[in-house]
């Protein structure tokens, strides 16, 4: 079986909960301001501008070099990120498609709570995150890393088989793109981890590319670059 020709994976630009769950962390609050369904949780001003920033630079690629097929998680902070930079580059694109197995972590029970209100309504969970590690630890009702780990294998063995030879973007979550790189490159856990101790974490617009290295497999181009966003 072949592969995509190359993979481009995006996180979605900066959204509310992005500002808001560390400010209230910080505080030792209950309550973060912001509320809803995480699937809901919108861009922030700056997060607009990273998407647009993002459009500049995906009409800067060749159309040799741009992709034929965009697959979006559900969430509506990556749908957004790929419509307004679709817009805002002035170039024609396929029509993108969603795919639930690019969703965010599922946090299940802890899903919009703060750090303050998880060890206020389940007092248990810290030990059990202490035992299990954190690539293992399954929140209640949620998912573990390895969980994701899995949902993206299924994903990315379908996006060979349907689309092989082919350029394709997927925008979705921080997640997802470290979990996508720990399925391609058969990463462990002590591996992932000195992965996020070089780079740091997947950051708000960045871009991450693999290519086909000509042998059936994909290697990595480049990780977590956020070169063509306007300086913070």
């Amino acid at each position: 079986m072949g592969v995509v020709a190359e993979l481009i994976l995006i996180r979605h630009g900066q959204s509310l909960a992005n500002v808001a769950f560390p400010a209230a962390d910080a505080r030792g609050l209950l309550e973060a301001e912001v509320s809803g369904r995480d699937a809901e949780v919108p861009l922030t001003e700056l997060g607009v501008e990273q998407a647009r920033a993002l459009g500049v630079w995906l009409a800067t690629l060749p159309a040799p070099r741009r992709p034929e097929v965009v697959v979006t998680s559900p969430y509506l902070r990556a749908r957004e990120t790929w419509r307004i930079a679709a817009e805002a580059s002035g170039v024609p694109w396929p029509d993108p498609r969603t795919d639930d197995r690019l969703v965010d972590r599922l946090l299940g029970e802890l899903e919009m709570l703060t750090r303050a209100a998880v060890a206020a309504r389940f007092p248990g969970e810290a030990a059990r995150l202490a035992e299990a590690g954190v690539w293992e630890y399954r929140p209640p009702g949620g998912e573990s890393f390895a969980d994701i780990r899995a949902r993206l294998a299924s994903f990315l063995a379908d996006l060979h088989r349907e689309h092989a030879g082919r350029r394709v973007a997927v925008v979705a979550h921080d997640s997802v793109v470290l979990m996508t790189r720990a399925v391609i490159e058969d990463l462990d856990w002590a591996e992932l981890a000195a992965v996020e101790k070089a780079s740091g974490n997947v950051r708000n617009a960045s871009v991450t590319r693999f290519v086909d290295d000509g042998g059936g497999a994909l290697k990595l181009d480049r990780y977590n670059v956020i070169d063509h966003l306007p300086p913070a």
